[in-house]
């Protein structure tokens, strides 16, 4: 009775494990959405790296890149396309809205482009700063970069070449003299692209509507970088850096402002390190610069070479590091007007800390800065003012022209004649001490 009973709730159990088991184990897979929205610059492509990596971690069915982009650095573009090729999780773009420049790159290296109705995605002429198009060399090596990603996903290449080039003619396509640029009906009807309404529909035509969407965010470390590189707050920092160095020279010891400078430029060339634009050769070039204007400062006198090598090795540091391994005409223009602008706050900050630090009330009064005068009670004197020896005769042991030497008892004094030539051997009488400084008059002149 009781083996029985064992093998009827053996039999019970084993049917429920095998009606509720594929029920109970189902999970719904992941998807990683990543947000590729604003100007894509430096700090945008280690955050699409790690996105990427962590979807592999937790074992995502597909990264999906929602694209809303003018554009920006190709250096950043092809740092995220690299990581995208290397991608062990699908990855696939949606364009909702725009993807230009850079944004169409991106869009390029990924598996698949989808694209919401009123979308448009191409323009990757490369431009610097002003508008104007990059030199022969770097529109010819994107043009390149946009054909090899076109070929490696079955697409006509001339059209991402004609992306590039406007000097490029595809037939019922473009003409000529024109830079192409796609409508969803145009990327859909040239195989380029499929139009969905939404992410609802992007996911069901990869069948995986009932996934689970998870957004990528920027952590706190990130947010921190992109805020320290942005052109903006580079400047400041930048000028901060350099005052407190400046300060920190003409200072006998390290204090409070060579401590701000040098963090302001740590958090300077550490967040262009993190994002790949700066290396050691930028830091030792500006390590190098200071160096030469410190000798050029204590131990050189005047100005000469090593104060331009100097000032050289610094402004390259700074600029170089600025740049990265490919810097296209804007991120050119865009160093330069970063360390002009450096310059003119150094100069601003430098012109104000001279009109009116000075004057300020407790800074005078902590010794900080010297006053334009001193009162007796608070200067200081040479020496101890000596009234006990107004009255004294001596003997001038010098002839007195107006200055010399007297003898008063035992003490030889330093003495100073009160208007006339006095010869030496004169007997004199001091008739004020003030200081060191002692006035005598012949005897014979009293008398």
């Amino acid at each position: 009775m009781y083996l029985g009973n064992s093998r009827v709730c053996i039999l019970i159990v084993c049917g429920c494990l095998g009606y509720f088991g594929p029920i109970l184990g189902q999970t719904n897979p992941k998807i990683l959405r990543v947000p590729v929205v604003g100007t894509i610059e430096m700090g945008l492509a280690p955050f699409i790296e790690r996105s990427i990596e962590d979807a592999r971690v937790m074992g995502a069915a597909a990264v999906i890149l929602d694209i809303d982009t003018p554009g920006g650095r190709v250096d950043a573009a092809e740092q995220i396309v690299d990581a995208i090729s290397d991608s062990e999780v699908p990855v696939f773009a949606f364009v909702n809205r725009r993807a230009f420049s850079a944004g169409a790159l991106i869009s390029l290296a990924t598996e698949r482009i989808y694209m919401r109705p009123g979308s448009v995605m191409g323009a990757v002429t490369p431009v610097d700063g002003s508008g104007t198009k990059a030199s022969e060399k770097i529109v010819s090596a994107m043009r390149s970069e946009m054909r090899s990603l076109a070929e490696a996903h079955d697409l006509d290449p001339e059209i991402a070449e004609a992306m590039v080039d406007e000097s490029l003619a595809i037939p019922n396509v473009i003409e000529e003299g024109k830079l192409l640029t796609l409508t969803v009906e145009e990327a859909v009807s040239l195989n380029y692209a499929l139009e969905v309404e939404d992410m609802a529909a992007l996911l069901n035509d990869l069948e995986l509507g009932d996934a689970e969407v998870l957004t990528a965010e920027l952590n706190w470390a990130e947010n921190l970088v992109r805020f320290f590189s942005n052109p903006l707050v580079a400047p400041f920092l930048l000028s901060l850096g350099f005052l407190g160095l400046m300060i920190e020279i003409r200072t006998p010891t390290f204090g409070l402002a060579g401590g701000a400078g040098l963090i302001a430029l740590s958090l300077f060339f550490g967040s262009n390190v993190i994002l790949g634009l700066a290396g050691l050769e930028d830091l030792l070039l500006f390590v190098a610069g200071i160096l030469f204007l410190g000798i050029e400062t204590l131990v050189i006198p005047g100005f000469g070479v090593f104060g331009i090598l100097g000032i050289v090795g610094i402004l390259g540091g700074v600029y170089m590091s600025m740049l990265g391994n490919l810097p296209g005409p804007e991120e050119i223009s865009r160093g330069g007007v970063v360390l002009a602008s450096t310059m003119v706050l150094v100069l601003l900050m430098l012109w104000a800390m001279i009109k009116y630090l000075p004057k300020n009330v407790r800074l005078y009064r902590s010794g900080i800065f010297l006053g334009t005068q001193e009162d007796r009670s608070k200067g200081y004197e040479s020496a101890e003012t000596r009234e006990d020896l107004v009255g004294l005769e001596g003997v001038s042991l010098t002839d007195l022209r107006p200055s010399g030497f007297a003898m008063f008892g035992q003490e030889r004094l330093d003495v100073v004649s009160e208007s006339e030539f006095i010869e030496e051997g004169t007997s004199v009488r001091i008739v004020s001490a003030e200081g060191s400084r002692h006035i005598v008059r012949t005897v014979e002149s009293e008398n």
